[in-house]
C-alpha cells in the first residue's frame, strides 16, 4: 500500500502544548477509526510552523478525506517512492 508524507502548515506548531497535541492526536485517531482500516497514521514530526505526517493509505484522496474530516490542513501530499538511510551507502 502506498505511503504518503503530508505537510501541514500550522503556525506556531512547535509551541503547541502536550495537551493540545494530545487533542489533535485524539481527533486524528477518531477520524481514522471512522474511515476504516485502509488508512493508517505512522508518525508525525512537529517543527516550528509545520507538522509532517506519514500515512499509509490506498490513495491521496483518502489522505485528503482524513484531513477534511479532521479539520486539518493538508497543504502538500506527496507519495513516498522509496526510503533511504545511512545503510543505503553500504
Amino acid at each position: 500500500m502506498p505511503k504518503y508524507v503530508i505537510e501541514r502548515e500550522i503556525p506556531g506548531a512547535g509551541k503547541l502544548s502536550a495537551t493540545e497535541l494530545q487533542g489533535i492526536s485524539a481527533k486524528s485517531c477518531g477520524v481514522l477509526q471512522d474511515l476504516g482500516p485502509t488508512i493508517q497514521w505512522v508518525e508525525s514530526y512537529v517543527t516550528d510552523d509545520k507538522i509532517y505526517c506519514v500515512y499509509i493509505a490506498p490513495d491521496e484522496a483518502m489522505v485528503r478525506e482524513h484531513a477534511r474530516q479532521g479539520g486539518f490542513p493538508a497543504n502538500k501530499v506527496s507519495e513516498i517512492r522509496t526510503r533511504i538511510d545511512p545503510t543505503t551507502a553500504e
